[in-house]
């Protein structure tokens, strides 16, 4: 189960609840529910305050609701265990999710990994009104991340802070896709910066680490057809921090969906991006080691990040280096 899968159960059993009389027939039964990783010291994988918005429809207490969900959605394939903690909170133990499995997926779904089932691309729609590089760089890229959860292009938009130079001289100075991703890596509401660590071609830029995350990724396909060999799913040990940025990544793209927000994806592209720069040197044979099925279990894992990170910045509006 994904986290976005999470989001949708808990929204099913929010209607069966009502409908089986558990939970009051006024008790509001939300479109989506937003699910968030569990913070450090919390309980199980995932967590939401969803009792909390019904409770206040209902007129009684989030825990008592909760408890309600909770014995549900712990019968579902996919959930180890419901929890209820504090006042209310709903925490979520998933069953762990083999990098088979999650590997397979990405590649199954290819760029479109993350979308909602029925999500249409198409270019996005911008009204004339919209003006000046940021405003529309921000409501393009937020009507691509929106329709990928299958969502109409209406509001509401977030405002904009305009650019406090002159459009055509940032560009000029740090090139289109540096600066579209200056002015979506921060809130809507907030001013960009353009420093130029925009223009260095080295780590200090997230900018290069995520285009160069991607490049990577191909380049080490390449090489291993060099010598012989390809990607093929199967398990992978040593890399919890780039299977769980991976699996999380459709929960963060329904998440700025559900809040008008690009920057979030932007900072999860860093994510990915460190997790792949830092797993990479593992994937190809060395001195005379002979490629194994771990060695195409790794590669495999690597293809796939290399996706999520193309199909993040293409719905960002940029493009994704096969070499840099």
């Amino acid at each position: 189960m994904t986290p976005a899968d999470l989001s949708r159960c808990v929204v099913r059993a929010v209607r069966r609840a009502v409908e089986d009389g558990e939970l009051p027939a006024e008790a509001v039964v939300p479109e989506r529910v937003v699910v968030e990783r569990t913070r450090p010291g919390g309980v199980g994988d995932y967590a939401t305050p969803v009792a909390f918005q019904i409770a206040k429809s209902v007129g009684r207490g989030p825990g008592e609701v909760a408890d309600v969900l909770a014995r549900r959605l712990g019968e579902v394939p996919g959930i180890e265990r419901a929890d209820v903690t504090g006042a209310g909170f709903l925490n979520f133990t998933l069953v762990a999710q083999s990098t088979t499995t999650l590997v397979r997926d990405i590649r199954a779904r290819g760029l479109r990994y993350g979308y909602a089932d029925g999500a249409v691309e198409t270019e996005p729609f911008c009204p004339e009104a919209v003006t000046g590089l940021r405003q529309r760089a921000v409501h393009e890229a937020t009507v691509r991340i929106v329709r990928s959860q299958g969502e109409g292009h209406g509001g509401p938009w977030p405002g904009v802070a305009p650019v406090a130079k002159r459009d055509g001289d940032v560009v000029a100075r740090y090139g289109a896709d540096a600066v579209r991703w200056a002015v979506l890596t921060v809130p809507a509401r907030e001013t960009p910066e353009f420093p130029d660590v925009l223009l260095v071609q080295g780590e200090a830029s997230e900018f290069f680490r995520v285009r160069y995350a991607h490049a990577r990724s191909r380049a080490l396909l390449r090489n291993a057809g060099q010598i012989g060999f390809g990607a093929e799913a199967g398990d992978v040990t040593g890399a919890h921090g780039l299977l769980r940025a991976l699996a999380d990544y459709p929960l963060v793209l329904e998440a700025a969906a559900h809040h008008r927000a690009p920057e979030r994806l932007a900072r999860h592209l860093v994510e990915v991006a460190d997790a792949l720069l830092d797993f990479q040197h593992r994937v190809l044979p060395k001195g005379d080691e002979k490629p194994s099925a771990a060695h195409r279990a790794r590669l495999a894992l690597a293809e796939a990040a290399g996706t999520v990170l193309a199909g993040g910045l293409a719905l960002l509006g940029m493009d994704a280096p096969e070499r840099l």
